[in-house]
């Protein structure tokens, strides 16, 4: 049986906004929540970006069964990976065992804002690689030292720790990725429903259990036109694919990006209106290719009341039936 999560897109709403979404998702039903984690929104028309981890924090206080995960933070520039070791271990003892560290390569957009420029992804990959040991290594609890290519830790410990530790997913997109990242990681995130990313992840990662996770946007209302509107204003940067998204630096580059697309273009790749069946099936290619975890995103802030009020249980009921015709 998959478990079905719901996103905090700190892009599109305040902090306290989505603490009380949070509340609400839990109240629905949902099994889990991810937090996106940027410093900028991809639309000016999106218009927030609340710090990830102080909405963590808040929401690990205003909950008490769902858990909790970055979806996801880069460890490399805006953070030092000592950084979030750290961060990680106080959240997860604020959650009470239910957070997951969810690690990226991070997008151009959100690590520009340090001015250390935006590395080639072969170095992205392979600095996230030595930030996932450094974190490993200040999570088991002994003065760390470290001198990698790219990192130095000097003398440092953390000395609020979880008993159990904390679980790491790591975003992949390929083979390479994959290879580098299914030893060092718990589970798996990916943003396509991709069957091989499953099977080689399997093949390469040697723990059992592990969750392979997805995230599936849609845009309920009871009124499809308005609901086709909403995502072509906030969500038309996602077609352009992680390829070109990782790479632009600003809200103004993702606008002449997305500027030739059209509504009728969104509501071909986003499901979007009052048909909860058709909502629920955007999960069905995340089912079909191996997923156990997959988090729908609401589009809109001004959707989400109703959404939480209304939807999200009849959703959350036919997307669990959906799971007996895929296993």
């Amino acid at each position: 049986m998959a478990n079905f999560g719901y996103t905090l897109m700190t892009e599109q709403s305040g902090p306290k906004d989505l603490v009380r979404y949070a509340q609400a998702a839990e109240r629905a039903g949902f099994d889990f929540e991810v937090c996106s984690d940027h410093y900028s929104p991809w639309l000016v028309s999106q218009g927030h970006s609340p710090y990830a981890w102080a909405v963590l924090g808040a929401v690990a206080q205003a909950t008490e069964r769902v858990e909790l995960m970055t979806y996801v933070t880069c460890p490399t520039m805006r953070y030092h990976p000592a950084v979030v070791a750290q961060k990680a271990a106080t959240l997860q003892l604020l959650a009470d065992g239910r957070f997951t560290l969810g690690l990226g390569s991070g997008e151009n957009l959100n690590e520009h804002t340090v001015g250390r420029g935006w590395p080639t992804v072969d170095v992205r990959q392979s600095m996230l690689e030595e930030a996932v040991h450094i974190i490993r290594a200040l999570h088991g609890g002994e003065l760390t030292t470290f001198a990698g290519d790219h990192f130095r830790v000097d003398s440092a410990r953390i000395w609020d720790l979880p008993d159990d530790g904390v679980p790491i997913g790591i975003a992949v997109s390929g083979d390479d990725s994959i290879e580098r990242f299914a030893p060092l990681a718990d589970h798996m995130i990916a943003v396509e429903p991709d069957e091989k990313l499953v099977s080689a992840w399997e093949a390469s990662h040697q723990g059992a259990g592990a969750r392979k996770i997805g995230q599936v946007p849609i845009s309920w209302d009871p009124d499809k036109e308005a609901a086709v509107d909403r995502a072509h204003d906030q969500f038309r940067w996602f077609g352009g694919g992680w390829a070109v998204n990782a790479d632009l630096p600003t809200t103004a580059g993702f606008e002449a990006a997305s500027c030739f697309v059209r509504p009728d273009d969104v509501a071909g790749s986003i499901a979007c209106g009052p048909d909860l069946d058709e909502l629920a099936a955007a999960a069905g290619p995340y089912l079909d290719a191996g997923f156990t975890d997959i988090a729908f995103v609401q589009v809109g802030d001004q959707a989400q009341d109703r959404f939480l009020a209304e939807a999200a249980g009849p959703l959350l009921e036919r997307a669990r039936a959906l799971t007996e015709h895929h296993a």
